[in-house]
């Protein structure tokens, strides 16, 4: 199903797969820890769904070029891989087993990830499963987003799903700017997202990756977003390819004073938001797990 091509990291941290299909298409995927946390405490593979992606975002390499969907068996071949050569018997002996549909590709636009997530379950057998999704929430995937809703309370309800809203900055113009498709405002995705949350869920991220001068106006989040069903995870511009070629720096590597982002994060928390600042190690951008980098390089 698939030819890998490259395997490139450090087993301690993120390996990056390439891979080929039998039609001559690329793919990548990653697994990786979470250190100082064990494999056995926490798992994490990060698989693509689309190969390359249509959208485009100005700081992601993925969107650098489009070859179509992957099907469920090609999206299920890169777990497989990593699985099978830690767990043979596909009994994943792992407190927490994420599975990330954040590779390449925006997932919503792959009606074979909502038949991956039907068949996790009976594929693995681990009881720490999570699924985590994470989209710009793309117009016209209303289906989708409803037959998602669905399987997450039949799948996996109380707190077995993590789903993420990719928002990177409260001002719509440059949000516009920075993700370049039609796709659901803020207040779709607050109602989408009360619909969406049951109590015991696993609360709904809002992702910041946040650039110099990309702002965060804590009175327009609050006027959509309740702090008990959203919270607020900052992380990091990737040094990726088309970052540097659209000048899109990294706040956090920009010399930006650690008192201005604890002041934001305070600012976040007196707002009644919980806050994840996931900044990551560094030696992941020198091994190049960001997406679609190494499919970049190749095709390149």
């Amino acid at each position: 199903m698939l030819e890998i091509i490259s395997k490139t990291g450090n087993d301690n941290i993120a390996t990056v797969y390439t891979a080929k299909t039998k039609g001559n298409k690329y793919l990548e995927f990653v697994e990786s820890v979470q250190p100082p946390l064990p494999r056995e405490d926490k798992w994490v593979l990060i698989v693509s769904t689309l190969f390359g992606c249509p959208v485009g975002c100005l700081m992601c390499d993925a969107g650098g070029f489009f070859q179509g969907k992957l099907s469920k068996e090609e999206i299920l071949a890169q777990i497989d891989h990593l699985v099978v050569s830690r767990f043979p018997d596909k009994n994943i002996a792992c407190a927490k087993f994420k599975i990330q549909f954040a590779r390449m590709g925006e997932p919503a636009l792959n009606p074979a990830v909502l038949d991956v997530l039907e068949e996790l379950p009976v594929r693995y057998k681990c009881s720490g499963l999570l699924p985590s999704f994470s989209t710009i929430a793309p117009y016209g995937c209303e289906d989708f987003f409803t037959r998602l809703c669905a399987i997450k309370n039949q799948l996996y309800a109380n707190g077995n799903f993590q789903m993420q809203f990719s928002i990177h900055t409260t001002d719509q113009q440059l949000r516009a700017k920075l993700i370049p498709v039609k796709k659901w405002n803020f207040a779709r995705i607050a109602a989408y997202g009360a619909k969406f949350y049951e109590a015991r869920d696993k609360k709904i991220t809002l992702n910041f990756a946040l650039a110099k001068n990309s702002p965060i106006c804590i009175e327009e989040l609050k006027k959509y977003f309740d702090p008990s069903i959203f919270i607020i995870k900052i992380t990091p511009v990737n040094p990726t390819i088309n970052s540097a070629s659209n000048n899109i720096e990294s706040y956090f590597v920009t010399g930006a004073a650690e008192e201005d982002t604890d002041r934001l994060v305070e600012q976040l928390r007196g707002a009644g938001y919980e806050v994840i600042l996931s900044i990551g190690e560094l030696e992941e951008n020198q091994i190049g797990s960001n997406c679609g980098q190494y499919i970049r390089k190749y095709i390149n």
